[in-house]
């Protein structure tokens, strides 16, 4: 569903970038603070697999909160003591499978958004494109409660979340009260709580409290990994498409990662780690998340280069107090156009070569003249920071359009507008749009369509039956603007003539591969790694807790992007990619030094060692009252 969110937000919705950006991650956001509830209900009542089916899929909205913290720790739960290697292969595994099905949806629900479909209108089919993946979702169910007789399930162990908060709650309190240096300090504040709870406890929540710790500095990462579907598809939307034979919409570009994550988590998983382990180096869990990040925030660096590239093929548009104006000789006479300090000369239908840029406050005349025809003063009021386009047909006739287009089109689509030069009104119908009642010698609105060759028909009283009144544009590539004059021909039938607005994005999407790949990389060696680690890492009883808790650090991540994109407001895309990198690796270093600090555990031993001292207890107790046998009369 997140492959065409955004593009749903800004084309459909009609958001514009920010906002749309604000909602998409605030989404996201939401999905991964679900699982917090998700696993307190598993963990605590109805157990990883009912939470899955009962909660996960029947409703989407909360569901993700059901599916996320369990799955994955359902999953690790099939493992016995001793296939730590075969726990291991299955995380990564789960990772690839999940984004197999990344790879098909982003391939395949841009296609579905592209259909038109609708009851009254056509439009681009956001029904179909999320529809299928609701189906597909229900279908998932079904396929899930089949196998339930071969599944592995561990029965819930109460309220283990509430025991936990009051268990912490009380050694605060505890310590708090006996602060005084008269009383001994313990070795963990923690140890606090023992005179109310068992040690088993206490000793569980060290083990979750100490991984939470190493958790705080990771949504950073997360702020980073999932701008792709909302920043990195927008600098998708000013890049070119055209890779070879092949054409790739903006939102389509999020497969790369998707591509990546299937090729790369075989290679590191079964190449790469062993011959790291062969050269004799301990990578260890941290250590591999560590990389990750550093991986990252490389990524960003290569965005800002790229978003620099970009920066150079964009026009410039108005600023401050500028207004930009373009003269489009429409007639057939050539005419002289003064403005203060310059002069240009348009021959017979055809433009100025490029947008014109005046201080309005200067922009005190413009005169169009001819041979042999007196001057014309043109009566405008310009507004500063706009674009118009001024229409001449005689030196005394004009008319001052003003253009919506103060900016690349959005979505990497292409702006078109009409230029009617019969004396009646004209309607075109292009691509299932219609360009209604453009008068004598005036201009449409842009209309926005879609990279390819597109088929448009004119309709006038003033045009013969006999004329052809269908037409094809040139091959519309991605983020350009045109506009086609619709001339009269000496037989009285219409003609187009094409002019260009804002020409197409030149620099090619290809140019973002760099940047997934190491950002594919770095998630595969922290993403799949910190799911390995919560699990092994997590007491018995909190597995999907602390595996919530991992996917808090995702929701946090996203919250840091809005927070970052809204108080930033930056004018240059590429300087909020470098501070976004620049964060990464400042929490990187911090994430290195908490991670040398950190000591591996087992807690299956711990849990075992605490089981066993349970059963000298009471084995102990047992032989202070030993059964004594019959006694005979005679012994008494």
């Amino acid at each position: 569903m997140r492959a065409i969110l955004i593009l749903y937000f800004t084309n459909f919705i009609g958001w514009d970038d920010n906002l749309s950006t604000a909602i998409y991650h605030t989404f996201v956001a939401l999905c991964y603070l679900t699982p917090i509830l998700g696993a307190l209900i598993a963990d605590s009542w109805l157990g990883k697999f009912k939470a899955l089916s009962m909660i996960g899929l029947a409703l989407i909205a909360l569901g993700t909160g059901g599916i996320k913290p369990c799955v994955s720790a359902f999953g690790g739960d099939q493992f016995e003591e001793g296939q730590e290697k075969q726990r291991n292969r299955f995380f990564s595994i789960f990772y690839l499978a999940i984004n197999a099905g990344s790879l098909l949806s982003t391939i395949i629900t841009p296609i579905l958004r592209v259909q038109q479909c609708g009851i009254h209108s056509q439009q681009a089919c956001y029904p179909l494109a999320f529809g299928v993946p609701a189906a597909l979702m229900a279908l998932s169910l079904i396929v899930f409660v089949i196998g339930s007789g071969m599944y592995r399930k561990f029965q819930p162990q109460g309220n283990i979340m509430g025991k936990v908060v009051k268990c912490i709650g009380f050694s605060i309190k505890n310590r708090f009260r006996h602060r005084s240096k008269e009383f001994p300090k313990r070795a963990h504040w923690l140890d606090w709580a023992k005179e109310k709870y068992d040690e088993r406890l206490i000793s569980q929540i060290k083990m979750v409290t100490r991984v939470m710790f190493l958790y705080i500095p990771l949504p950073m990462f997360w702020a980073l990994f999932d701008q792709q579907g909302s920043r990195w598809t927008l600098q998708a939307t000013t890049m070119t498409g055209k890779i070879g034979i092949i054409e790739i919409q903006p939102d389509q570009m999020q497969t790369v990662n998707a591509i990546l994550i299937v090729i790369m988590v075989p290679i590191v998983d079964a190449v790469v780690y062993p011959l790291i382990a062969k050269c004799g180096f301990n990578f260890t869990s941290l250590k591999k998340m560590t990389v990750g990040m550093f991986l990252a925030s490389m990524a960003f660096v290569v965005a800002a280069i790229v978003q620099v590239e970009i920066d150079k093929t964009l026009p410039v548009f108005p600023q401050g107090n500028e207004v930009q104006i373009k003269v489009l000789n429409i007639g057939n006479v050539n005419v002289n156009v003064s403005f203060p300090g310059e002069m240009v000369s348009i021959g017979q239908m055809s433009q100025t070569n490029d947008f014109m840029s005046f201080d309005v406050n200067k922009l005190t005349s413009i005169n169009i003249s001819s041979d042999g025809s007196p001057v014309s003063t043109v009566t405008q009021d310009f507004e500063k920071g706009h674009r118009y386009t001024l229409l001449v047909w005689a030196p005394s006739q004009y008319q001052v359009v003003k253009d919506e287009l103060i900016k690349k089109p959005e979505k990497g689509e292409n702006g078109i507008r009409f230029v009617n030069t019969f004396n009646e009104m004209i309607n075109i119908t292009m691509d299932g749009k219609v360009f209604e009642n453009i008068t004598s010698h005036n201009a449409s609105k842009y209309q926005f369509f879609p990279s390819g060759i597109k088929t448009f028909t004119v309709s006038s009283v003033e045009i013969s039956q006999q004329c052809p009144r269908a037409f094809e544009t040139s091959y519309l590539e991605f983020g350009s603007a045109y506009t086609y004059v619709i001339k009269r021909e000496e037989n009285g039938c219409p003609t187009p003539e094409k002019f260009e607005d804002i020409p197409p994005n030149t620099v090619n999407m290809a140019l973002q591969i760099p940047q997934y790949f190491l950002l594919t990389c770095g998630e595969v060696v922290f993403s799949v790694t910190g799911l390995e680690f919560s699990y092994s890492q997590a007491p018995s009883n909190m597995k999907s807790v602390l595996q919530a808790g991992w996917l808090l650090t995702v929701a946090v991540g996203n919250i840091i992007v809005l927070i970052v994109a809204g108080v930033g407001q930056f004018s240059q895309q590429w300087a909020e990619y470098i501070l976004f990198a620049a964060l990464l690796l400042v929490v990187c270093v911090i994430f290195a030094i908490m991670a040398t600090f950190y000591t591996y555990i087992n807690p299956a031993e711990v849990e075992a060692q605490f089981d066993e001292d349970e059963k000298k207890k009471n084995a102990e107790k047992n032989n202070l009252y030993p059964t004594l046998g019959p006694v005979s009369q005679t012994k008494m």
